[in-house]
């Protein structure tokens, strides 16, 4: 005679440990969602409503989310936003020419487009100066034309 009780436990044990199984996963993918989500969009609205989707139809509320979600994460919206501002920031330190404003070096006197005076070399060190500057920064030597205030001689020590 077979002992059907028995079975009959058995298969009470293994469908409790499944049904157990089930929801666990099921609270894990309510769980995960809704960590994603804050990961992607600041709108707590959206929040709730993805939580909400893969809590009423599950699995398949997941998948439908995959589908939907925003591409890129938060953070790889802002770190997207710093590498542009520190390329146009970049393209902004690049000097233009007064005249015609066409991109000069550092390092130019004048502008090859349209011969526009950029800098002054000074008259003792050589060095390159802007054009209102009346006293050379790296020497202390006053532009040609300009009365000096304060012999040289203090400023060299």
């Amino acid at each position: 005679m077979l002992d059907l009780s028995g079975w009959l436990t058995f298969f009470q044990y293994l469908a409790a440990v499944f049904g157990a199984f089930v929801v666990a996963l099921w609270l894990g993918l309510i769980f995960w969602t809704y960590r994603d989500i804050r990961s992607r969009t600041p709108d707590r609205l959206i929040h709730a409503l993805a939580a909400l989707l893969a809590a009423v139809m599950g699995p398949l509320g997941y998948l439908i989310y995959l589908i939907l979600r925003p591409l890129h994460t938060l953070e790889d919206a802002y770190q997207r936003t710093l590498e542009e501002e520190a390329l146009l920031a970049e393209i902004e330190e690049k000097p233009v020419c007064p005249g015609c404003s066409t991109r000069t070096q550092p390092d130019w006197i004048i502008c090859p487009n349209c011969h526009t005076r950029l800098r002054k070399a000074c008259s003792h060190c050589r060095r390159l100066m802007e054009l209102p500057w009346q006293v050379c920064p790296f020497c202390g030597t006053p532009a040609p034309g300009v009365r000096a205030e304060v012999p040289l001689e203090e400023f060299r020590g």
